[in-house]
């Protein structure tokens, strides 16, 4: 009988060592790595194995077998590629509180709907308080069936009495093998839960979307390889504070994987904004100072926004800077940059600078906007309505280009501006029908910005 050879294996990343070691070696994570099952010892190497079906050339395989079916939901769909592949398993990970349980109910209602069946396993909820969600978010459906359980082999059962063509885990923290060790919500149970889940979307056709708990930094929980198990991973955020929410993708096997759809929190659910831009320019409609719009990409979408400045007096030695929905340190750059190269009295005043309706912007393009908001409330003159800014500021005092000017200006064109300051070192070819001004540094970009350019009113 041949010799078996013991086996250890990091759980976290997959590297393989020959002894048990408290810290795996390659990734650097603590007690991840686990025994496995052992392997005879013998040469490497093993010998050929008879293919259950032989292999097909690419040209006969049938492409039709892995078309999207759509959820009923467009910015959900819009993420995914046009929709849910049979046989794919899609991880939807967020906080708690953000809406993955109701908008997923919203998904599985608009499936029955289409004459198909959905089976939705909940581990953290009864069945009972999942129907009075339903009820109140209108998503009671007789194709929908419903199910309170956590273990692993009870779910597969559920499977093969219903037979769905969707099956929802919420969420994948709480489900147990019990032919594995490990406490619930652990790196070797989630893997475990997640490989047999993969198995049954592959091997039966189902489309599984599985909801994640995330951590306090906001990656997604569990081992890293989850991730590279699933072939959709999904992000799900939102401010608290904001009825705002995003559907972000970060790896798609079917579409692109920097998609973003936008809902809306309310009382009777979660409802999908197909053009987000109003939300946060609703209450724009009047010349005020210190108040400028951009255009911001999130992914593949365009959004445009509104920044605001405040500055005040301060007999402060160090006076206040507060920023919000902003990177603070760009901000700080930028007020620094206006008083070396302009000649801003910015030491002797607090400067307040926001974003309105829980916009968040990261990206360098936004640097030209807050140049020019700032701007405006230290010379008290208002930037016309219908001007936008689009622009990096470098710490010389210029303007340097950004990607995707022509889709930001054909958003800003789409939602009536008439004016747009771009960076002058811009290539692309911009939309006709808005008045374009090319500036090379803060100066030009100042001056176009404070004076009227456009005659025409908002």
């Amino acid at each position: 009988m041949a010799r078996v050879k013991s086996n250890y294996r990091c759980s976290a990343c997959g590297h393989s060592v020959a002894k048990w070691v408290g810290r795996c070696p390659d990734c650097g994570e603590w007690g991840t790595v686990d025994e496995v099952a052992g392997v005879p010892a013998g040469p490497k190497g093993s010998g050929a194995v008879a293919p259950t079906s032989p292999a097909r050339r690419i040209t006969e395989v049938d492409a039709d077998s892995s078309a999207s079916i759509a959820t009923g939901i467009g910015e959900l769909d819009r993420v995914l590629g046009r929709g849910v592949v049979p046989g794919s398993v899609v991880l939807l990970a967020g906080e708690p509180g953000v809406g993955k349980s109701t908008l997923l109910l919203e998904a599985v209602k608009y499936w029955a709907k289409g004459g198909r069946t959905a089976l939705y396993i909940t581990g953290e909820e009864s069945a009972g308080q999942v129907r009075m969600r339903a009820e109140r978010t209108d998503a009671v459906h007789e194709n929908v069936y419903l199910a309170s359980e956590s273990d692993l082999g009870t779910i597969l059962g559920h499977v093969d009495a219903v037979s769905p063509s969707l099956l929802v885990v919420d969420s994948v923290q709480t489900v147990v093998a019990s032919a594995v060790d490990g406490v619930t919500g652990g790196v070797t149970q989630i893997r475990a839960v997640t490989t047999a889940l993969v198995s049954l979307a592959k091997n039966r056709g189902i489309a599984v979307i599985l909801v994640g708990h995330v951590t306090k930094d906001g990656a997604v929980a569990g081992p890293r390889s989850l991730e590279h198990l699933v072939d959709v991973v999904l992000s799900f955020e939102g401010d608290r504070h904001s009825s705002l929410r995003m559907v972000r993708g970060i790896k798609n096997r079917f579409g692109p994987a920097d998609e973003v759809g936008c809902f809306e929190q309310r009382d009777d659910g979660i409802h999908q904004v197909p053009d987000p831009s109003g939300i946060f320019l609703h209450q724009r409609g009047i010349d005020v100072t210190g108040s400028t719009a951009l255009v911001t990409m999130d992914g593949k979408r365009a959004l445009v926004g509104e920044i605001q400045s405040l500055a005040n007096p301060s007999t402060m030695a160090t006076p206040r800077r507060a920023v919000s929905g902003l990177d603070s340190a760009r901000v700080a750059m930028v007020l620094a940059v206006l008083q070396s190269r302009l000649s801003a009295k910015v030491g002797d005043k607090e400067i307040y600078v926001a974003t309105v309706g829980g916009m968040r912007v990261t990206e360098p393009a936004g640097d030209l906007a807050i140049a020019l908001a700032v701007s405006s409330v230290l010379n008290d003159t208002p930037i016309p309505q219908f001007t936008v800014a689009i622009g990096e500021v470098g710490l010389a005092g210029e303007v340097r280009r950004v990607s995707a000017v022509a889709r930001r200006v054909a958003e800003a064109k789409r939602l009536g501006f008439m004016h747009a300051i771009v960076p002058a070192a811009t290539d692309e070819k911009l939309p006709t029908g808005i008045k374009v001004t090319r500036v090379g540094d803060l100066h030009q970009a100042v001056r176009a910005g404070l004076v009227s350019v456009v005659a025409a009113p908002f």
